[in-house]
Parts: C-alpha cells; sequence; structure tokens
C-alpha cells in the first residue's frame, strides 16, 4: 500500500518523465504520469481473484508522445469541440486552432497532454498525487493566466477521485475532462469483448449534433424510443449499429449525455458490467455532461505489450460541461469568471459481480 515512483521515459523536450503507482490496501493499483497527467494504468481484480488493467495505453512516455486517440489524457482548457474553432466572451471574439473539421476539439494541437505537469502534492497518507500546470494568457487562444491542477486519489473503495482545480485573472473557457478508455475484460481483450459490456447511463436525455462534425444542433433531447437509450442496463452492442441518424454521424456512439442541466451534486452518472471478467464500474460526478464514446476511430494502434488496439477496443465516459456550452444559449455555461474557482470531482470506481 502506498505510493512509489518510477521512470518511465522522457517528455518530447527531453525532460525525464515519471510514473507514480499508487496501491491501495486490496491490491488495487493506479499509475498516473507526470507528462500530461497521464492514468496509465488500472489493475482491478477479476470475478477469479487475478488482476486486469483495464485502461488503454502506452508501455512508456514515448508512446504518449503523438497519442492521437487521447488514451488516459487529461484534457484542458477545454474539452470536446467548439463550433468554428470560436467563441466570444463580454463581446471579445476570441480564436482557437482549427484542428477538427472546422472546429476545435480538445483545444489541440497544443495540447495538455503533451506537456509536463508540476508535481505539486504526493500525500501518502490519502494515497493522492496532485499535479499542476500553469497556461499563460493566450495559451492555445484562450484568454487569462489559468493555473489548473487534478488530483487523482485512490481509496481503499477502489474509487478513483478526480478532482479538478483552478483559477484565472481573466473571464476565460474551462471545461477539464479525463479521456481514458476502458476495457473491463482487459486493455488487450479488443472490440468484441468491449461491445459486450453492458450499460446503463442515468441520463434521460442529450444533445444530438448536426453532423458528422458533432457539433450539438443546441436541442436537448429525450432518448426514450432510440438507440441512445441506456437508462436500462443493455450492451453497448446492442443497438450500435441501428440506422439512426445520430449513429451514422458519429459512426457509433460520441455523444454527450444530459446527466442534469447544471453543474450540482455529486451523483451516480453510469455502470458498466463485463460479465465475463465480473468487473464493475461506476462513474460519479457533479457535472451535467457525459461524453459516453467507443472508440470509434481507433485504426490498429500498437498499445501496452504488444497488442494492437483495433476499432472499439475500448470506451470513454467523460464528465463535462456540454459541448460547444461556450456558443450554446441553453447549455450551462463553461465560461470560469475571474475570482471563481474552478472546482468538480469526478469517481471511477470498481467492483466484482460474481
Amino acid at each position: 500500500m502506498g505510493i512509489t515512483k518510477h521512470t518511465f521515459g522522457k517528455s518530447m523536450d527531453g525532460q525525464e518523465v515519471s510514473l507514480y503507482e499508487i496501491t491501495n490496501k486490496n491490491q488495487v493499483t493506479l499509475t498516473v504520469s507526470d507528462f500530461g497527467a497521464t492514468w496509465v494504468h488500472m489493475l482491478v481484480p477479476d470475478k477469479t481473484g487475478g488482476r486486469r488493467d483495464v485502461v488503454l495505453g502506452y508501455d512508456s512516455a514515448e508512446g504518449y508522445h503523438t497519442n492521437t486517440n487521447h488514451f488516459g489524457a487529461v484534457i484542458g482548457r477545454n474539452g470536446n469541440r467548439i463550433g468554428k474553432a470560436r467563441f466570444a466572451i463580454d463581446g471579445k471574439e476570441y480564436q482557437l486552432s482549427v484542428n477538427d473539421n472546422q472546429n476545435n476539439l480538445h483545444s489541440g494541437p497544443d495540447w495538455y497532454r503533451t506537456r509536463m505537469w508540476d508535481v505539486k502534492e504526493i500525500n501518502q497518507e490519502k494515497n493522492s498525487v496532485t499535479f499542476e500546470l500553469f497556461s499563460p494568457d493566450g495559451d492555445q487562444g484562450f484568454p487569462g493566466n489559468f493555473t489548473g491542477a487534478i488530483t487523482y486519489e485512490l481509496t481503499d473503495e477502489n474509487q478513483v477521485v478526480l478532482h479538478y482545480q483552478g483559477d484565472a485573472d481573466t473571464d476565460t473557457i474551462v471545461n477539464m475532462t479525463n479521456h481514458s478508455y476502458f476495457n473491463l475484460a482487459g486493455q488487450e481483450a479488443g472490440a468484441e469483448a468491449m461491445l459486450n459490456h453492458v450499460v446503463q447511463i442515468h441520463a434521460p436525455e442529450y444533445t444530438p449534433v448536426c453532423d458528422a462534425e458533432a457539433i450539438p444542433t443546441g436541442e436537448i433531447a429525450s432518448v426514450k424510443g432510440t438507440p441512445m437509450d441506456f437508462t436500462e442496463l443493455k450492451t453497448i452492442g446492442q443497438d450500435v449499429e441501428a440506422d439512426f441518424e445520430q449513429l451514422v454521424f458519429g459512426g457509433g456512439y460520441d455523444h454527450n449525455y444530459a446527466l442534469c442541466r447544471e453543474k450540482g451534486e455529486i451523483k451516480e452518472a453510469a455502470k458498466v458490467v463485463c460479465k465475463e471478467s465480473g468487473i464493475v464500474m461506476r462513474v460519479f460526478t457533479d457535472l451535467p455532461g457525459m461524453q459516453f464514446y467507443i472508440g470509434n476511430f481507433i485504426d490498429n494502434e500498437p498499445g501496452k505489450g504488444g497488442h494492437v488496439y483495433e476499432r472499439r477496443s475500448g470506451f470513454c465516459m467523460e464528465t463535462q460541461y456540454y459541448p460547444d456550452a461556450c456558443n450554446q444559449a441553453d447549455f450551462q455555461s463553461s465560461v470560469l469568471k475571474k475570482g471563481d474557482s474552478y472546482d468538480t470531482v469526478t469517481i471511477y470506481e470498481f467492483s466484482v459481480e460474481v
């Protein structure tokens, strides 16, 4: 039990990268890196008593240099898409890089995930590591000096608690998330196993997109009677190939689920069960939205242990303010006001059902 530090390779500018291994009393192990504040491993017991690594990724820091799928990445300042790669605050327009059709995706191409983060605290008592990043005014096109932090904590209840914090000296956009891909049969198990996962998402509504560029229409629509409905447990694969316009646009599930309309109390957002391994994951968050994405764009990516990740080898549950919230009048705003604190919590809890 506790936290140990290991060498993990070098950053893109040649700095030494470290891996922090956090283990609890149940021999559950979480590893995170100061390169990108990245979630690298998640070793959890299965129903046979063995342990499986249930997050996709790479064997060294060098693997994360490119990482076009954002495996394990902390995304900032803004997760998800901003339409036309621009927004306005107090009447002033800001232009971001165009890196996804006509839009901006995950604030790239100058990613937070390719930067070295400062290790702010290693707390052996809480079993947590805090990473911090300073983002200067104009960074990625966003206004204001922003200092952001994420704390990864592994509890004895097998919860991985992600606590995001930050503040800025000017009104700006902040909508951070984690882009880990999970496969509860094991990171090497592939698409067939992932599509057999049983999922429940506690969201009666979702935000439809205009077209394949995946910018929301602004509507908040009911999932009832559509393949988007996960209010009752069903396999990911049950409806994924349905002839439904929203699924055609995304090549499968890649949509924001409206858990609620505004940030509030921490509540359960989703439950995922892998019957083969017996591993169960629950997601909790205080944020209003969660992007459910099933790896539709993974394309034969060499990953950990020589395994090659194919399309739909893993799923993401990215908690967030709704996509394009800075441009959508009916969505809770993703603007962080000067003097306010950005403070949000997401929890991934692991257990076993025999």
